[in-house]
């Protein structure tokens, strides 16, 4: 599929671009183009282009906005030594998007297009990806139910998005342990639903108690399965491990109701590389709580794509304060390899990166 580019007549200016890069927050600005492809269901996919960055006209009745039928998925890029934009594993995003699509009903997009349109979006914009260590230009590709049509079915009219926003550390300056509210009034997902598929209503549902979780002057929430004696499933937006004195890596197993993240995977093998056993089970607070009381889980962190891996400091359960063991050698080096072979320092092992422009 080949991309028609219209471009940017007002693009932002060298000095403008260059305050916009020496603090870049995250997901505040955003570069001088998108890519899009439209989707009918007589016509399939059609009209790739990369085009100005801009308000997107919107029919009222779009169904996107009545009945929620939307996915999107997140990545970086890097810029190497050689001044070239790689991002990392972009074809697991590719087929993660694939599978969140099915799952909403929308059309799938061929894993090659999904890529291409990553490819000319940073190639047009590549002055906007960042320089300095630490920092990434996020991408946000995206398809919404487009069609104008308030019936209860899969829309016939879809369009697929990629925008790019450069950013800098999500929890902003230094890595350190972070603050999680255990939320007892929410659950993130059900048996069934939609926890495994990256869409935004599972987004929108987490907000409540992200709220909470701010009042408790706490980073993040993690959400528990009270069917299941209070398991571990996941934080807002991103994936739990613990580390145990035995040199194994646990993570809750993946049920349906929790998201497979890119990130995770990487960790898992990644720690597997080290000799580390992995174990992707059920575990409850009470067992996180105990072991850490024990000694038996020495270190705790949570992973996903915005933030990379982050260490977790305390769990804050209603009037009961865990200090978790936070950061420690396992946490630290893996965050180290893992950001190493992003930014194109560590042996790339795995074949996970790849050249965007």
């Amino acid at each position: 599929m080949d991309f028609h580019t219209t471009e940017n007549t007002a693009p932002a200016s060298p000095d403008r671009l260059r305050e916009i890069l020496e603090a870049p927050g995250f997901g505040v600005h955003f570069t001088d183009h998108t890519a899009v492809i439209d989707w009918t269901a007589a016509s399939g996919w059609t009209n790739a282009r990369i085009e100005p960055y801009g308000p997107i006209p919107m029919d009222p009745a779009a169904a996107v906005l009545h009945y929620a039928q939307e996915v999107f998925e997140g990545l970086k890029a890097y810029r190497h030594d050689d001044d070239g934009v790689h991002t990392f594993r972009p074809y697991a995003n590719a087929a993660r998007i694939n599978l969140s699509a099915r799952r909403m009903a929308l059309p799938e997009l061929d894993e090659d297009v999904f890529v291409r349109s990553l490819e000319e979006l940073v190639s047009v914009d590549k002055a906007w990806v960042p320089s300095r260590e630490g920092d990434a230009l996020y991408l946000r590709p995206f398809m919404y139910a487009s069609e104008a049509f308030l019936g209860v079915r899969p829309a016939r009219e879809v369009s697929y998005r990629v925008i790019a926003s450069p950013a800098g550390n999500y929890f902003g300056g230094e890595v350190k342990p972070v603050r999680i509210w255990v939320s007892r009034d929410f659950t993130r997902a059900a048996p069934g639903g939609t926890g495994s598929a990256k869409t935004g209503g599972n987004y929108a549902s987490s907000l409540a108690a992200q709220a909470q979780a701010a009042q408790m002057n706490c980073d993040q929430v993690l959400f528990l399965d009270p069917l299941h004696e209070n398991a571990v499933e996941e934080l807002g937006g991103m994936n739990v491990f613990l580390v145990t004195d035995d040199n194994t890596l646990i993570t809750p197993q993946l049920t349906g109701t929790i998201l497979e993240g890119v990130t995770r995977s990487s960790v898992i093998q990644l720690a597997k590389d080290r000799g580390m056993a992995v174990e992707e089970r059920r575990i409850t607070l009470d067992e996180w709580a105990k072991g850490i009381e024990q000694g038996t889980i020495v270190e705790a962190f949570a992973c996903g794509t915005a933030a990379v891996i982050t260490p977790i400091g305390e769990l804050v359960d209603g009037e009961t304060t865990i200090s978790s063991p936070g950061a420690g050698n396992v946490t630290q080096g893996l965050r180290e390899e893992l950001l190493g072979i992003q930014r194109g320092t560590v042996e790339d092992r795995h074949g996970w990166l790849h050249r965007l422009a």
